[in-house]
């Protein structure tokens, strides 16, 4: 679908354009597109009908490049998936769900060591995410010649993610520290709720 919208936005554009916008929105952070599949996607809109080739040309000693334009077939396309997507409210299945339901299998330093780690992490994450979008909101917004300002949007959607991540990691860090949370020393009771869990001696 960021594939599609590119060549929507910019059309003709080459592929190198269409990667490096997609790039400088960080799309590789919040939407998982790596780099390196761009043109991949490329081939499988132009093979399923939805891009069409507008010409080929080099400009001096540079490689031969492709320009791209969307198909009528590839905007009805954009528009459906782009509705799916806007109303769409699933929850990203986070494989770290799965390493905090398994807490008391490892051994409570490296729990702790791992949620400290975890925790720098994301603090520097979250100030890349704000400047970020500081700056993308001082540009002109032209997607000719800088981000355009939806873009501080995404990122701004990311670093509320990275927030509360960062806001659990360190209420469940304390809670591990304080020792209301010890699910290692035998006498953790699992239907006490989590926030009334007794202090363990």
């Amino acid at each position: 679908m960021l594939v599609l919208a590119i060549v929507r936005l910019l059309q003709p554009v080459h592929g190198y354009d269409v990667r490096r916008e997609l790039l400088s929105w960080h799309a590789e952070d919040w939407a998982n597109v790596k780099p390196g599949s761009i043109y991949g996607a490329l081939n499988t809109l132009q093979r399923d009908g939805l891009i069409a080739v507008e010409g080929v040309g080099q400009e001096g000693a540079r490689p031969e490049r492709t320009t791209y334009r969307l198909t009528p077939e590839g905007e009805k396309e954009f528009g459906e998936m782009l509705r799916e997507s806007l109303f769409s409210a699933e929850q990203p299945k986070n494989p770290y769900f799965a390493a905090v339901s398994l807490f008391p299998a490892a051994p409570k330093e490296d729990v702790v060591a791992a949620l400290r780690s975890r925790i720098l992490k994301f603090e520097a994450e979250l100030l890349f995410a704000e400047r970020e979008v500081t700056r993308i909101l001082a540009g002109t917004g032209d997607p000719a010649e800088a981000e355009p300002y939806h873009v501080a949007d995404a990122m701004a959607l990311q670093a509320a993610h990275l927030r509360a991540d960062l806001e659990w990691s360190r209420k469940t860090l304390e809670r591990i520290e304080s020792g209301v949370l010890d699910v290692w020393d035998g006498n953790f009771d699992p239907k006490t709720p989590r926030d009334e869990a007794p202090r363990q001696s």
